[in-house]
């Protein structure tokens, strides 16, 4: 029988604020966003119809997440993705999918 693995009170912590960061819609476009390539925040600000302070407090909570890096150069500050949060999510995500002792109906139905 497998064991399960426990998160630590810290992985869990990031993994609930992660999950704050991504609950917000115009945060998970910003994520969209960001996908391929850096942006700065006007760019941002112009593709998704905010004003600047709106999305500084959006980006602030992705940066306190873990989820996005900030890059100042010049005048201007360059977001782009943390990928190594993401992997924490994605792990924590793929124990349920691995240690569930229900199988979900629909892959029963597959059968």
């Amino acid at each position: 029988m497998e064991t399960v693995k426990i998160l630590d009170t810290n992985s869990t912590e990031d993994c609930l604020a992660g999950f704050h960061a991504l609950s917000d819609p115009l945060r998970v476009h910003v994520i969209e966003r960001l996908r391929t390539h850096e942006m700065c925040v006007c760019d941002l600000c112009e593709e998704l119809d905010v004003s600047q302070s709106k999305l500084s407090f959006h980006l602030r909570v992705l940066k306190e997440a873990g989820l996005v890096q900030a890059r100042p150069q010049g005048r201007w500050t360059y977001y782009s993705l943390d990928l190594s949060q993401f992997v924490v999510l994605e792990q924590y995500l793929s124990e349920y999918r691995r240690f569930s002792p229900i199988i979900p109906s629909r892959l029963l139905e597959a059968s």
